[in-house]
């Protein structure tokens, strides 16, 4: 009793909430590795701000207003090229206007803002770890050779903070071995790092368009095969029905004996040729209950829904495999399309001479007593079989799709 009014109430207060409002649509595991390679491809961001940030903190504070008016905004305009370098890289196209503007504005703050390698000095490896995602091996070496003479040139070691309006090299003051070591190890490991993570992606979305290159093939196969089968089935059976027809056709005119004999063939080799396309028919929309289980655990967990599949040892029988199958797909269809769910439960049992399947998951958001019209059909197939199919909550955050079959009942 407490548990029916606990459903009701919540049915009036999803009842509340506007059918309109847009739900917020699951990513697929290949997008959300997209997303995060793109955030761990922003790392020289990190720098590019970092050595500037870290040198206005020693200064004291100080606003100059050559940092006010050049340095900010020249490090906006570089952000902005780099996220464009990166987009150009994930989407495979150049970007030689962001390349060649961003090193323009890196060379323009360095020679302004002064300071240190380890400062505003940073902003050419920056540079060079996103230029390295668009360049070729041998470019990347040489775009890291670029950056390290850039960032040393123009911003040498020292303990003058004044801005370097001049090209010419000014030896570093003091033991400064240790700090330009590391500048060079740092403008040579970022790139190659920043490389290395979009190798990795490059080859994950291989391996996906792979996948769906072989899913579009096994379908054109299949229907290759079917259309083979269904051209030698047709084609032997309406050519012989032909030549019968011809032949009676001459024959009905000098000898009608023969000519009905003729057509009592034509008949028998259209209902014959009848008989084989329904049964080729019937095969080809066979279910398979093990490929269909295999299936569908691909697409929930390719969803990013954990999927727990549980299977009997003995072999299901054909028929009934075939029944529990359109059941498995049905329910898999309505956790994508009505549910949030994060993990589903599949189980296959054999007990006492019936067939069972449930499916449980923790996501829906929207049960009523009614089912949609997939339910529905699926039920009456079900019943046809001497089946039963049951469909609801199981608990307050669960919901429950079952189907028992007889084994004896199927036809």
């Amino acid at each position: 009793m407490f548990l029916k009014a606990r459903e009701e109430g919540m049915r009036r207060l999803r009842r509340l909430v506007p059918s309109g409002v847009p739900r917020r649509e699951r990513q697929s595991h290949l997008q959300r590795v997209r997303r995060m390679t793109f955030l761990s491809l922003t790392a020289g961001l990190f720098f590019a701000w970092a050595g500037p940030l870290a040198g206005f903190g020693e200064s004291g504070g100080q606003v100059r207003p050559v940092l006010l008016f050049v340095g900010m905004p020249g490090l906006a305009v570089f952000s902005v090229l780099y996220l464009r370098m990166i987009r150009a890289a994930m989407a495979g196209t150049s970007a030689w206007g962001e390349m060649f503007g961003s090193a323009a504005v890196v060379v323009l703050l360095l020679l302004t803002q002064g300071g240190e390698p380890w400062s505003w000095g940073l902003l050419a490896p920056a540079w060079a770890t996103g230029v390295a995602l668009l360049l070729s091996r041998s470019a990347t070496v040489l775009a890291c050779l670029a950056a390290a003479g850039t960032g040393l040139l123009l911003v040498p070691p020292g303990d003058d903070p004044t801005p370097v309006l001049t090209v010419p090299f000014v030896p570093p003051s003091g033991d400064s071995g240790p700090a330009v070591v590391a500048f060079l190890l740092v403008t040579v490991m970022m790139p190659w790092a920043n490389r290395f993570q979009f190798w990795f992606w490059q080859v994950m979305r291989s391996a996906e368009e792979g996948r769906e290159a072989q899913a579009r093939l096994a379908v054109t196969e299949e229907r290759l095969r079917f259309s083979r089968d269904l051209h030698d089935l047709v084609g032997h059976s309406l050519s012989a029905i032909a030549v019968k027809s011809e032949v009676a056709a001459k024959l009905s005119a000098v000898d009608a004996g023969r000519a009905a004999a003729e057509m009592d063939e034509v008949r028998g080799l259209a209902r014959q040729a009848l008989k084989e396309i329904r049964a080729a028919v019937r095969g080809y929309r066979t279910v398979d209950l093990a490929a269909e289980l295999r299936s569908m655990t691909a697409v929930l967990e390719a969803a990013g829904i954990r999927c727990t599949l549980r299977t009997p040892r003995e072999p299901v029988p054909e028929e009934a495999g075939a029944l529990l199958a359109w059941v498995v797909r049905e329910g898999t269809t309505n956790v994508l399309r009505h549910s949030s769910a994060t993990r589903c439960r599949i189980a296959i049992t054999l007990h006492d001479g019936t067939a069972a399947v449930e499916m449980t998951n923790n996501g829906a958001d929207a049960v009523d007593g009614r089912g949609g019209t997939g339910l529905v059909g699926l039920s009456e197939r079900v019943a046809a079989a001497g089946g039963v199919l049951t469909a609801g909550p199981a608990s307050a955050e669960e919901f429950t799709l079952r189907a028992a079959v007889p084994l004896e009942g199927v036809r």
